[in-house]
């Protein structure tokens, strides 16, 4: 992959490392060659790594829904209840997406047997598109206490299958700079995604991580 540096190919040897990235997130989606959203456009990836990618607009209606479904959700106007709002609107727009472009059917979790599969998704897929659905909310002004970051992995090759690098969506707390991960993979596709802090995310294996955000 072209993220690939020295520092990235000696976390490989020493097995177990986070690929954390600085600088903003259009780095993201050039890495995997997949399109930026514009305005509420978004380039939906599946198929596995971005392999396939396809066009669908949020119309004014979807931007109305989310908008109340977040108000609705939040108890308060805290970044904690901002949090639990964005994993009901990601789910939302999961399944939108998912009844537009047929990814309704993906599974949770990775099937290798399924790369090429247009109704499947990885965690480069899930980390990139929630990423663009993150974008969207900001666009329309929907993210108060938080800037949407850029996506990152984490990895320990030690433990075989269950230690494989795994990608998931950031948000970056703005009162604070705490990240946290924004994970849809875990779930089949239109349930909310975990949102747990960066440094808890994934600490060993697929095994740990959390359950989705409520």
């Amino acid at each position: 992959m072209r993220w690939k540096s020295t520092a990235a190919i000696f976390c490989l040897l020493a097995a177990g490392c986070t690929h954390e990235r600085t600088g903003s997130v259009d780095r993201h989606f050039a890495d995997f060659q997949s399109r930026e959203p514009k305005g509420n456009t978004v380039y939906v990836c599946h198929a596995y790594g971005c392999s396939k990618q396809t066009r669908l607009r949020f119309r004014d209606e979807d931007v109305a829904a989310i908008s109340q479904l977040m108000e609705k959700t939040r108890i308060a106007d805290t970044p904690n209840e901002e949090r639990r709002a964005v994993a009901y609107a990601i789910g939302w727009m999961e399944r939108r997406v998912g009844d537009a472009i047929g990814t309704k059917a993906d599974r949770p979790g990775m099937d290798f047997m399924a790369s090429g599969d247009p109704t499947q998704q990885d965690c480069v897929d899930e980390a990139t598109n929630t990423t663009s659905y993150l974008l969207v909310l900001a666009h329309n002004k929907l993210l108060r206490h938080h800037t949407v970051g850029t996506p990152f992995a984490k990895e320990n090759l030690t433990r075989g299958i269950s230690g494989w690098p795994h990608w998931t969506a950031v948000i970056r707390e703005n009162i604070n700079g705490q990240k946290w991960a924004v994970d849809s993979w875990i779930f089949a596709n239109g349930e909310n995604p975990a949102v747990v802090e960066t440094e808890k995310w994934y600490i060993s294996s697929l095994d740990e991580l959390p359950p989705s955000t409520r």
